[in-house]
């Protein structure tokens, strides 16, 4: 287990999925994690292509749950909707949005481009109070349970690759470039300053 010394940050769309399964992961392997959305409203799979169901942030996740399930168990419990909200109701009662989190971070991970876009524009129009440096790594990470798995053991393996760096700020970007190539995947980057 690694000690959590490390204060991680996940952030999706919805903070329904991707970045849940991270903060379950993360916690459960001992780290200080919070997970974030940072769209408008909670948007979830609706029964037909196109049609979400839409929840307000303030929503818990039981309530959403329990709503869907009044409205199609068969739908919900087959499209693996209801299982997450049941996983993320044992982790914390509601989505959150990044915007409106004003708690420090060494590190913050997106889970796709437009949401790293989002977190890094917030954090750059926010006044700077103790020029702290904040890195922002972008996975970009498909919005699947399956790949919200795979993505999460990736930041795991990040976040201990980091805790056991002697600099951090030193051996980032070389990091960053093993792991490129060994997950095969691209990775964005940016330091931020609280």
């Amino acid at each position: 287990m690694l000690s959590s010394s490390l204060r991680v940050a996940v952030v999706c769309v919805s903070n329904i999925n991707r970045s849940m399964e991270a903060h379950s992961i993360l916690r459960r392997k001992g780290l200080s994690v919070r997970s974030f959305g940072t769209e408008s409203h909670v948007r979830l799979p609706g029964p037909r292509p196109g049609h979400p169901v839409v929840y307000d942030f303030a929503t818990t996740y039981k309530e959403m749950y329990n709503d869907l399930l009044r409205k199609d168990r068969e739908c919900y419990t087959h499209n693996g909707i209801l299982h997450i909200l049941g996983r993320n109701e044992r982790i914390k009662p509601c989505p959150e949005r990044f915007q409106e989190c004003t708690d420090l971070f060494d590190v913050i991970f997106t889970c796709e481009e437009s949401v790293y876009d989002t977190v890094v524009e917030d954090l750059c129009s926010r006044e700077q109070q103790t020029l702290q440096p904040v890195h922002v790594i972008n996975m970009d990470i498909k919005d699947t349970l399956e790949d919200a798995t795979l993505g999460a053991f990736l930041i795991y393996e990040l976040c201990q690759c980091l805790q056991q760096s002697d600099d951090m700020e030193d051996s980032l970007e070389e990091l960053l470039l093993q792991m490129e190539e060994k997950a095969g995947r691209s990775f964005l980057h940016t330091v931020c300053f609280y």
